[in-house]
């Protein structure tokens, strides 16, 4: 018989979370929303505690806790704000995800841990405007030139776009849908204006790449394979998406009953009020 239980280790991390994130998050998660931007000295904590790649092995600069700890901590940052969960999960759970995915062991030593320590922010860039949920049709193209890829196209509602330092992008070569490392900080990398949202006020913008260049080095694992690396990095993209939401829609069903019960408290002061006004009258 299979016993599930979480290890010495696993609830101490959800200790840890739950703690920084009544202290850190929850008072400042209305300020989040309203300005629709995760401060920067918040990222910061977070990055010292390991939260930016708790998932990743530990050889890679990261917290060695896999997909189980990873969705341990979104389910505790959930509680205070979706919207830094939603922060972390497109930095780590897809945007760095991406790249382990598909990376050769060289790449994974040079990529992964300056994102995983949460020194570089990554985003992912797949979603175009004719490429949503049918996203094998993207229009994005890598051209190779000599030494370099030279990139041309756009993406829209990328998670982290306007703040990430990499953007795993995945962009149409001669062989099909690859994947590749951008280094934001090149020319014709351009960042839209951020995306007016309901909710989950992250930073989300449009991107467009105008004859970006980037070394031959940075396309990700094999030319022709991207479209699989993003399928396999999205499936572990919707464990830590589904705790977040798991817990955020608890918090909505408990803010309905407290709402429920103070209805209802009104409602009997309401009546007594007026049994009271009446019974006043009668005897006036």
């Amino acid at each position: 018989m299979f016993e599930f239980k979480f290890t010495e280790e696993q609830n101490m991390l959800r200790d840890m979370v739950r703690d920084f994130t009544n202290n850190e998050i929850k008072p400042i998660a209305a300020k989040i929303d309203e300005e629709a931007k995760i401060p920067r000295e918040l990222i910061t904590k977070m990055a010292e505690l390991g939260f930016l790649g708790i998932s990743f092995p530990e050889e890679y600069g990261g917290g060695g806790f896999g997909e189980v700890g990873y969705c341990i901590m979104q389910e505790e940052i959930a509680r205070g704000c979706m919207s830094t969960a939603t922060f972390i999960g497109a930095h780590q759970s897809i945007g760095t995800n991406a790249i382990f995915n598909g990376a050769s062991e060289e790449q994974k030593k040079k990529f992964i841990p300056p994102l995983a320590s949460g020194e570089k922010i990554a985003a992912f860039g797949l979603t175009e405007a004719q490429a949503g949920s049918d996203s094998f049709h993207l229009k994005t193209k890598a051209d190779l030139v000599g030494d370099e890829w030279v990139i041309n196209g756009e993406k829209l509602w990328i998670t982290n776009g306007g703040i990430a330092d990499f953007v795993s992008l995945f962009a149409r070569t001669e062989k099909g849908i690859s994947l590749f490392a951008v280094d934001t900080n090149v020319p014709g990398f351009k960042v839209g204006p951020p995306e007016k949202k309901m909710g989950i006020k992250e930073v989300t913008n449009p991107l467009s790449f105008e004859n970006v260049h980037i070394p031959k080095e940075n396309l990700i694992g094999t030319d022709g394979r991207g479209f699989i690396y993003a399928m396999k990095t999205l499936d572990a993209g919707r464990l830590g998406l589904g705790a977040a939401s798991g817990v955020f829609l608890k918090n909505c069903l408990s803010f309905l009953q407290s709402m429920q019960k103070n209805a209802y408290n009104l409602i009997i002061q309401y009546r007594t009020f007026r049994q009271y006004s009446l019974c006043l009258q009668r005897w006036q």
